[in-house]
């Protein structure tokens, strides 16, 4: 099966709000239109009205709309004589001279270099020449020729502002879709990536730091946000823009449009170039933002250790040396940046212009023809817009790359193998639990354990003890199918548990670990985790039952006292005690104890051992111990060695053998043993 491209994915999430999207893309389209009709309305004004008192003028007979009184006479603009007018023979012209505007009561035959000497104006248009006598126009016969156009130009403007209002209106409402968009697709994809990860298997977390994880659902997917808010709304717009642009450009001048068209493969070929030259430097960068945040992550967790054996120096000079490479990548990146962007569009924006210069001057050499002032304006002012979308085409490129890598590495997370999540509940276990020849490695080589077969029956307290690497938490590892096994089988009341669904599978299960987590809350909220199920009054008798109301009675706000992450205001025996709590809320079938009571007080202690003479009734318990008090009552005890199991019998039993169990009991007594086989 092919593997679905990142842009084809990224493609696939925005069309979850695909209505959005198209909605603040017509908002967009109706902006660059609003706004792009501007060069013409300035054109119209330009050409038609501030230069059109230069067009040919005729007497009429009497004055009307639009006439202008001169010499005793009525003119009127060629282009606005109506059927209602009647026209005589005067004629007359307006030319402008530098800043001085004369008449002549003959029409131009053509237009070209104009100049006046004596009262004559000389027009030069290649080998041709023409002659006309000329008078000078003071100030009060210049403004009332003009009369006639101030109201078409102020309806004119009027209408330029009111387009742009319209242009920012929805201007604002692009913005807004597409942030809204943008937004709503990085909740999805944080959810995603969140939910994921508690389906992806245990093993996934072995080798892969915490930190590196965290910058992948927060940092990753913000370099992502800003692909959706920043570069993608700049690609969208400035493609619909240019597009307008080059619309305008065909409906001014064809030739001229074709030539500036050449930009589009140019900036194709530069992205592709760019990508290249970037990718490699994102990469590197990413990976260094996600060693960084790895390391700081370590060395809050491990602070303790860090100032008791004065490592102070040998961390910061460690994380000094990720710092300094994520800084070299930086600097190339911005290298390239600065040494490409800015320069490729103002090279773009020079050319362009000396081809209009050469186009357009072109023409007047050539005797085709002098270009208007309006024609001249409007595509200045389009190749101005013109190169406003690119310019930030180009300047986006460097977070489209960032936001590209950053979506490779989202994805290689989600593309991980996740544990397949099933709905609804299975009845409580009685709670046989059977090993038979299970043998197992981390790293399908070395076993870690081999073949262990036990049997615990309903109500056992099984105890499982070893030196450290012995396999005794491995066995609860595979129980509770943290990992799944290739040799042997493990089954619960008779059903093989790798037919059992994760979920179900530890619906029934309750585990009590040597270092108890806590969650930011409350105590109540650390005992239930928020599950509806379980009321107030099953936490506080859970509690109750492994004695911590004893403390907890004592704090300000009780069972409501706030925890702060991972319970650093309480003691060792009072998070543990919590913890222990928790699995009996859950009223478990299958109860495991790992390590439970190796980090409380001796007193605490006995409060365990009270409340599990309590609760242990009706369930099966798997306890790993290092203290050999806490199982002396056990009804089955594994020794393990090496992965193996070495001896099995109860306590009196497995003293009188006088074997590994016997040498532990002794050496935590503080007696010498000598000669134990």
């Amino acid at each position: 099966m092919k593997k679905t491209t990142t842009g084809r994915r990224l493609f696939q999430y925005a069309l979850l709000y695909k209505k959005t999207i198209i909605i603040a893309l017509f908002l967009l389209t109706f902006a660059v239109a609003a706004e792009l009709v501007g060069p013409f309305i300035a054109k119209k004004i330009i050409d038609e009205h501030m230069m059109g008192v230069e067009s040919p003028w005729v007497e009429v007979e009497k004055a009307t709309d639009k006439s202008v009184a001169y010499n005793d006479s009525y003119y009127k603009r060629e282009s606005y004589v109506t059927e209602e007018d009647v026209v005589r023979d005067g004629k007359l012209q307006i030319i402008q001279v530098g800043h001085v505007y004369y008449v002549t009561n003959e029409h131009l035959q053509f237009d070209g270099e104009r100049t006046v000497s004596n009262h004559e104006l000389i027009v030069n248009k290649g080998k041709e020449e023409a002659k006309y006598p000329v008078t000078k126009l003071n100030q009060n016969e210049l403004i009332a020729f003009y009369g006639p156009e101030i109201k078409p130009i102020i309806l004119l403007l009027s209408l330029y502002v009111g387009l742009l209002f319209i242009a920012a209106f929805f201007q604002y409402g692009k913005t807004l879709m597409l942030q809204k968009a943008a937004n709503r697709i990085i909740q999805k994809m944080r959810t995603d990536v969140f939910g994921h990860i508690q389906r992806v298997p245990i093993q996934y977390f072995d080798n892969r730091p915490a930190g590196k994880i965290v910058s992948r659902v927060t940092n990753d997917t913000e370099a992502i946000r800003e692909l959706y808010i920043k570069v993608l709304a700049t690609f969208f717009t400035s493609g619909i823009y240019m597009t307008g642009i080059f619309i305008a450009l065909f409906f001014l001048d064809v030739k001229l449009a074709m030539i500036t068209l050449l930009l589009v493969p140019i900036i194709g070929l530069w992205i592709v170039i760019y990508r290249k030259l970037a990718s490699k430097y994102n990469h590197l960068i990413r990976t260094r933002i996600s060693d960084i945040n790895g390391m700081i992550n370590e060395s809050i967790q491990g602070m303790p250790i860090i100032r008791a054996f004065q490592r102070k120096k040998q961390t910061i000079n460690e994380f000094e040396t990720l710092n300094k490479e994520h800084f070299t990548y930086q600097n190339k990146l911005l290298s390239l940046n600065s040494l490409t962007s800015h320069n490729l569009v103002n090279i773009l924006r020079n050319g362009t212009f000396v081809v209009l210069i050469w186009y357009f001057g072109g023409q007047s050499i050539n005797a085709v023809g002098i270009v208007s002032i309006g024609m001249l304006y409007a595509f200045v002012d389009y190749l101005n817009r013109l190169f406003q979308p690119v310019t930030d085409i180009v300047n986006q490129l460097a977070q489209l790359e960032q936001a590209r890598v950053a979506s490779e590495r989202v994805f290689e997370l989600l593309d991980e193998k996740g544990e397949k999540v099933a709905e609804g509940e299975i009845p409580r276990y009685r709670g046989d639990v059977q090993f038979q020849q299970v043998s197992f490695s981390y790293d399908g080589s070395n076993d870690v354990l081999k073949n262990i077969t036990f049997e615990a029956k309903k109500g056992e307290t099984v105890a499982l003890v070893g030196h450290t690497g012995s396999g005794k938490s491995s066995i609860i590892n595979l129980l509770f199918r943290y990992y799944d096994i290739e040799r042997g089988t493990i089954t619960i009341d008779g059903q093989d548990v790798s037919q059992i669904p994760r979920q179900h599978l530890r619906q029934h299960m309750g585990i009590v670990l040597q270092d108890p987590f806590l969650f930011s809350g409350t105590i109540t909220s650390n005992v239930s985790l928020d599950n509806p199920e379980i009321s107030e009054a099953q936490v506080i008798k859970a509690l109750k039952d492994v004695g911590a109301n004893r403390f907890i009675e004592k704090l300000p706000k009780q069972y409501e006292e706030p925890v702060i992450e991972k319970g650093s205001t309480l003691s060792a025996g009072e998070r543990q005690l919590i913890s222990f709590a928790r699995a009996l809320a859950y009223d478990p079938a299958i109860l495991i104890l790992d390590e439970a009571t190796a980090n409380i007080d001796t007193e605490t202690e006995a409060m365990i051992q009270r409340a599990l003479n309590i609760v242990k009734e009706g369930r099966t318990t798997f306890i790993i111990a290092h203290r050999l008090s806490t199982i002396r009552n056990a009804d089955q005890i594994l020794v393990l060695d090496h992965g193996e199991i070495v001896e099995r019998g109860n306590h009196e039993q497995l003293l009188s053998q006088r074997g590994k169990y016997y040498q532990m009991h002794q050496l935590q007594l503080g007696k010498e043993v000598s000669n134990v086989g």
